[in-house]
């Protein structure tokens, strides 16, 4: 017997949908393990996150952006098929919208579905060669200043090959699907998620000349505060943080466990695109 996986948004209206599509799927001699999205949360990884069942047949996303990479994180390195059902305003991670739910469960009950990798990122923290966290993201990974802190300096390597000191409010290493969120609104370029790159993007430098840069996915960034810096936070597709400090060093690289997102055959990323950045051209 398959088993699905649905993980929900905390709304009564998208819940509501949940206990309908639970009934539509039991109907179809389907198993579901259902799970509320977490919210976001500060400070250390707290020991070993829970993580979904390996032998599930796939996870359907009842929500928005958020409530997609939340689960995410849920299925960690397994390579269980993922499809984000949108409610409301359109997302980039969710591919249908809830009118077409029933029709696409069915397909996928069908098995003829089709997946498109999507690269993830495995980010390292380190501080006096103590692992601090290890997480993987879909989406980005953020260093941030706080509203009362100075610029941070942000000190970049490639490859262990020194780039340069960002002066800056923050710092964004996103992926391709990453390219079209935090990254974007920082003034980074729109990256089509079948690139093999990564982009960092300063935010609000201080330099004018520090513009966003697309590297291979196979370089390894490292990044370290200078001295006496303070009020600064690391986050995880804002949906973990961690405060670091000059004593951490941060290593981000691909990922070698991808996420792979279900996709609809008559469905176009550049669709998607112009929807969500309200590309019209003259055209409807």
């Amino acid at each position: 017997m398959k088993t699905i996986g649905i993980v929900v948004k905390a709304d009564p209206m998208v819940g509501r949908k949940a206990d309908e599509l639970e009934g539509w799927l039991a109907g179809q001699g389907v198993k579901t393990l259902r799970r509320e999205s977490r919210p976001p949360r500060i400070g250390p990884p707290a020991g070993k996150t829970e993580q979904a069942p390996a032998d599930l047949f796939c996870i359907l996303v009842l929500g928005g952006d958020g409530t997609f990479l939340s689960a995410v994180r849920w299925i960690g390195d397994y390579p269980i098929p993922i499809l984000g059902v949108k409610f409301g305003e359109v997302g980039f991670l969710a591919e249908i919208t809830e009118d077409r739910l029933f029709a696409v469960a069915e397909t996928i009950l069908s098995g003829t579905f089709t997946t498109q990798p999507r690269m993830r990122l495995l980010v390292r923290v380190l501080r006096e060669d103590r692992e601090r966290a290890v997480e993987t993201v879909l989406n980005d990974v953020v260093i941030n200043k706080g509203a009362l802190a100075r610029l941070a300096h942000i000190e970049t390597c490639i490859d262990d090959r020194y780039l340069t000191v960002y002066r800056a409010d923050g710092l964004i290493v996103a992926t391709p699907t990453g390219s079209t969120a935090y990254s974007l609104a920082a003034g980074g370029p729109v990256i089509h998620p079948a690139v093999p790159a990564m982009v960092m993007t300063p935010i609000c430098p201080f330099t004018l000349t520090n513009r966003p840069l697309i590297i291979p996915d196979a370089a390894t960034i490292t990044i370290k505060l200078e001295k006496r810096s303070a009020d600064i936070m690391l986050t995880f597709d804002g949906q973990q943080g961690l405060a670091i400090d000059d004593r951490d060093t941060i290593a981000v690289c691909k990922s070698p466990h991808p996420i792979h997102m279900i996709s609809e055959p008559n469905q176009s990323y550049y669709n998607v695109l112009k929807a969500k950045l309200r590309w019209s051209g003259g055209r409807t």
